[in-house]
């Protein structure tokens, strides 16, 4: 064996194993494939989005994109079969698990901001929504104004908390805000007196409104207090992640997907607002 064609056999395998490992999935990624598992944290009580079934698994708009999204993850790894640690969590809860790594995907109806930036990133969005209120059916409350001297319940550390604080500073309004853990216990405390508002996202407040005892006992004003952009929370600099999570969510938009997942959640609503329909066609990445 001559000394040239040994030093041309170490190239070549070189450039081989090289090849190999350049294809080696890494970060989130990489530990999902080695894991064969992925943990995706998400909302247990906010119907539509994302809800804890009778069945004890995950259900809403949101799952059903995550669940196509961790299917593409799984064809990237060259694991077809993950296996998925669902991980319940309020938003702060969900956001932390990112952050600190116990999770590689959130999905439930977290709202994209510049401060959440600082900790995670962000998917492409996947919904838009407005920020507004639950009174009950007697209630003469009708815009921001008319909330001086109230109590309004809020889900404690959520952008709907910031803003509201913030809504109501600019309007000098003079409200209690009442921190909560629990949309439930927002709906529960309007009915029973112990809070005269409750502030939230507007399609989640639809859907407790639908699921009480009696719907007809609240209603809700027209007025927004916000805009929220919805986004999959995903870990800081990771970009082979972010690709993948991307490039799940552009084949749901232009393959149609998206308006039978839209209708199942939110057909009673009707269609998409113009606003929605363009968000979706401007979030499908070309290839």
């Amino acid at each position: 064996m001559t000394k040239r064609f040994i030093i041309g056999w170490l190239v070549v395998a070189s450039a081989l194993t090289s090849s190999v490992f350049a294809q080696q999935p890494t970060g989130a990624l990489g530990r999902i494939k080695a894991a064969k598992a992925i943990n995706v944290a998400y909302s247990a009580d906010s119907l539509p989005f994302s809800v804890k079934g009778p069945d004890n698994q995950p259900a809403g708009y949101s799952i059903d994109l995550c669940k196509r999204v961790i299917a593409q993850i799984g064809r990237t790894v060259g694991e077809p079969d993950l296996k998925v640690n669902w991980i319940a969590g309020t938003t702060p809860q969900r956001l932390d698990m990112i952050a600190t790594g116990k999770a590689d995907l959130e999905c439930a109806n977290t709202t994209q901001t510049l401060g959440r930036l600082a900790n995670v990133d962000f998917s492409s969005l996947i919904f838009l929504d407005a920020g507004g209120v639950i009174l009950r059916s007697d209630s003469n409350i009708n815009k921001l104004a008319d909330l001086s001297g109230k109590k309004i319940a809020v889900l404690k550390g959520t952008t709907t908390e910031a803003r509201l604080r913030a809504a109501l500073d600019r309007a000098l309004v003079n409200a209690t805000v009442v921190p909560i853990n629990d949309a439930n216990e927002g709906i529960a405390l309007v009915e029973s007196g112990g809070a005269d508002a409750y502030a939230g996202d507007k399609i989640k407040l639809v859907g407790l409104i639908a699921q009480a005892k009696d719907p007809m006992k609240f209603r809700m004003p027209a007025d927004d207090l916000s805009f929220e952009p919805y986004a999959m929370a995903l870990p800081r600099n990771d970009s082979a992640l972010r690709l993948e999570v991307n490039r799940a969510l552009t084949q749901i938009y232009l393959s149609g997907e998206i308006a039978q997942i839209f209708n199942q959640w939110f057909g009673a609503l009707g269609s998409p607002s113009g606003l929605l329909a363009a968000m979706y066609l401007l979030y499908s990445i070309p290839q």
